[in-house]
């Protein structure tokens, strides 16, 4: 018997030596394996005839899984700032660690032959990828540049502007002379009275205090009702003590408890024990505040332990034989 085997394109374990890397199921998960790599292989394929850059997002950090190779692979190529697509991922296929990787996984597996150069990148190809990504790095320096400059001349633009309306604003404009000329009789009045206005309107700076009104006066559409003060008590606004802090009379002692007793408490924690427990138990309903004797106690056995198990199973024959008569006699009378 072949000693056991593991496959790691089948994922199981098998006993028939090298004749499991021909068998049907293998041939078909090592088609689907290599299938499901192609399509990554491809574009980084494409991407050796002209490079791409683009700004260095957390995407980029993505990793492939190399079949032949049996490794984790970065995809892009990222420095700074700056990636480059599909750029780890060439690199990788160009080394001749993968092109040795490849050769062996091809012959342990038995795959198709004609399908081993789609998963290498030949030295050609890969330095021309080298040459097309300096360019690409150029042009896209390039275009940085020109947006930067376009967002600096927005930035000039915007500045600009704004002073040119701060210094509209803090500029004095000037009264024209009504002894100069009189061609714009209207203009000169229009100044005039808003001139007129503005000095007749009052300064809030400058306002006296507000006199007190007087609502005893004829002509006030309000109806005076009188002073609500309190004598002697006075309110907020004159600096007395507000309602809700003053002591009223039954609690200015200090001694009034508030809330329930230590000794509430306890009574009401232990009736809450008490309700968890079953209600048709020994002893429930009876009253512990009831005052009893020291002789209280039955002087037979059963259930208090107290005295010989003879004299408890003598009494039970006894309560038991007159009980029955009790029962016979009832019957009897019942039946006359």
């Amino acid at each position: 018997m072949a000693p056991a085997q593991r496959c790691s394109i089948c994922r199981q374990t098998f006993f028939c030596g090298r004749g499991h890397v021909y068998s049907r199921k293998h041939q078909r998960q090592l088609k689907v394996a290599l299938e499901r790599l192609l399509p990554q292989v491809e574009a980084a394929r494409k991407a050796t005839r002209a490079a791409q850059v683009e700004r260095y997002v957390p995407e980029h950090e993505r990793c492939c899984w190399c079949l032949c190779c049996g490794c984790e692979v970065r995809k892009h190529l990222s420095h700074g700032n700056l990636t480059v697509l599909y750029g780890g991922l060439l690199e990788h296929l160009a080394s001749p660690e993968h092109k040795k990787a490849t050769n062996k996984f091809w012959w342990e597996n038995k795959a198709e032959f004609q399908m081993k150069e789609k998963f290498l990148i030949s030295p050609q190809d890969y330095a021309r990828f080298k040459k097309s990504m300096v360019k690409s790095l150029d042009s896209y320096e390039e275009k940085e540049d020109e947006v930067i400059k376009e967002m600096a001349a927005q930035i000039r633009e915007v500045e600009h502007s704004r002073q040119e309306v701060v210094r509209s604003v803090l500029e004095p404009q000037a009264v024209p002379d009504p002894e100069e000329g009189s061609s714009a009789p209207g203009q000169w009045k229009g100044t005039n009275s808003q001139v007129a206005s503005a000095s007749q309107q009052p300064s809030y700076l400058d306002l006296p205090p507000a006199p007190e009104l007087d609502w005893m006066e004829t002509g006030q559409p309000l109806t005076f009702i009188g002073h609500q003060d309190t004598p002697g008590v006075g309110n907020i606004h004159s600096g007395a003590t507000p309602p809700w802090m003053v002591q009223d009379e039954e609690y200015s002692s200090g001694n009034q408890q508030i809330g329930p007793s230590y000794e509430e408490f306890l009574k009401e924690k232990e009736k809450q024990k008490l309700k968890k427990l079953p209600p048709d138990r020994v002893g429930a309903n009876f009253d512990h505040s009831s005052s009893t004797g020291a002789g209280w106690l039955p002087s037979f056995g059963r259930v208090w332990n107290n005295g010989r198990r003879w004299q408890s199973r003598h009494q039970f024959k006894t309560e038991a034989a007159a009980r029955n008569k009790h029962q016979q006699s009832h019957t009897y009378y019942c039946l006359l």
